[in-house]
């Protein structure tokens, strides 16, 4: 997730070993991190690491069809066109319909450079299929949790600027046009802040410009998550919303969603995890963020961005180094821990949304009018298989129409009793004194 915001001088690079995807690629090939950061040596073994990676989730998939199916879905916009692998998960691929289950959707790969989060998906997918397990993880417990779980994982959201990492760019964060698709959401959308990197943080012609953000958002409107995680690399840290500014959400359920990352910290980074807002933790303002849209905007009642790994010792032209762990250790080490992490928090999270829907049921206070409306818009949406296609337009769009629609509404019964009131009055004739 992390821009880069101190460039340093060009430092040697690690001469330590880079294996991924199953396949020790670079240690086979007798390549060390330095060829591929210096030359082009080892691009001929990068080229397919993508496709490789893939191609292990489809066979996958297939080797597990009674818990997961793959679609692939593709955009096309001003002759630029992206595609996009979605996984889903159901311990009984025949109740992927319930709705009395909960609904989890997982994004890897927004920034091309982040290949560590791509691996960690093709992990969570190996354990929920069952042809991995972790120490330490009580079976039971697991599997109570998963009962009562869909989760869709798209493992490699920004397809086209990975490929033009395994080409050879390896800052590149952002699509296959020079889109930042971390920016192309429409809350607080287009926003520059003082250290705005026109490079790095290039939110795109208009939200929702690129077709990787647009199937994003069919994807969420169509499934309706109760939880959503955006995974980025960069540094270590479990963040809920907001990216736009330096505050976390007000209320109780804001609250008691701190206290569970604290405890996820606690239990799984030991306590190295930066744990907040985006906008308050992360040294800067995100502005038109997937995650702030998911939870403003889609209502996902539990919304974070998790940072898996970061290397702050790395020079910030040592792009690889810093996004992604480079020996055999480390990254093991980070995919044992980081799917820990997710298959507690779905645990923990599923116990939250619980008392959520408990004390909301228990309750007869007021709400207000626009929480109203948009619980209506949701509801609404949710009696049909199809979104309406209004809601293609953005809730946050509709929501300031209504806002128009009440204000003019006030201000016309303003105008219409003052009419009244002076048609009502007396009327005294003038004498002559």
């Amino acid at each position: 997730m992390g821009k880069l915001i101190s460039p340093d001088l060009l430092s040697p690079p690690s001469t330590a070993i880079f294996t991924i995807t199953g396949v020790s690629i670079f240690m086979s090939a007798g390549l060390d991190l330095g060829t591929c950061f210096w030359g082009i040596a080892c691009l001929e073994f990068l080229d397919f690491l993508s496709d490789s990676l893939m191609e292990e989730i489809s066979a996958l998939v297939h080797r597990h069809p009674h818990k997961l199916y793959m679609e692939t879905i593709g955009s096309q916009n001003k002759g630029y066109r992206a595609e996009m692998t979605v996984v889903t998960y159901c311990l009984n691929r025949t109740e992927i319909d319930d709705k009395l289950k909960y609904r989890v959707l997982l994004s890897f790969g927004q920034h091309g450079r982040e290949l560590i989060t791509s691996e960690l998906a093709l992990k969570i997918l190996s354990i929920l299929s069952e042809e991995q397990f972790l120490p330490n993880m009580d079976p039971i417990i697991l599997r109570g949790t998963l009962e009562r779980l869909v989760i869709k994982v798209v493992p490699m959201e920004n397809l086209n600027g990975r490929k033009l990492v395994e080409e050879g760019d390896l800052c590149e964060r952002r699509n296959g046009r020079g889109v930042d698709l971390n920016r192309n959401w429409s809350v607080d959308w287009g926003k520059k802040e003082k250290d705005y990197d026109p490079y790095e943080e290039n939110p795109g012609a208009a939200p929702f410009s690129e077709p990787e953000t647009q199937m994003m958002r069919k994807l969420c409107l169509s499934f309706e998550p109760h939880i959503w995680v955006n995974v980025h690399s960069g540094m270590e840290a479990l963040f809920m919303p907001y990216d736009h500014k330096n505050t976390t959400p007000d209320g109780s359920p804001s609250q008691r969603i701190r206290l569970m990352l604290e405890k996820l910290n606690h239990l799984h980074c030991k306590d190295n995890c930066v744990v907040g807002s985006g906008g308050g933790s992360v040294g800067y303002l995100a502005h038109g963020t997937a995650t702030d849209y998911m939870y403003d905007i889609a209502r996902v009642p539990m919304a974070f961005t998790f940072e898996i790994y970061g290397d702050r010792t790395a020079s910030s032209k040592d792009c690889f180094k810093m996004f992604n762990p480079v020996d055999h250790t480390t990254f093991n080490l980070v995919l044992n821990e980081w799917s820990a992490a997710f298959l507690a928090m779905f645990n923990m999270s599923t116990h939250q949304i619980d008392e959520l829907r408990s004390k909301t049921s228990d309750s007869d206070k007021l709400v207000s009018i626009e929480d109203y409306m948009n619980g209506y818009l949701m509801e609404m949406t949710s009696r049909y298989g199809k979104k309406k296609e209004v809601l293609e337009l953005g809730m946050q769009e509709i929501r300031t129409y209504f806002r128009l629609f009440v204000l003019s509404s006030v201000l016309l019964m303003f105008m219409f009793c003052s009419r009244i009131s002076k048609s009502s009055r007396p009327i005294v004739s003038g004498m002559p004194l």
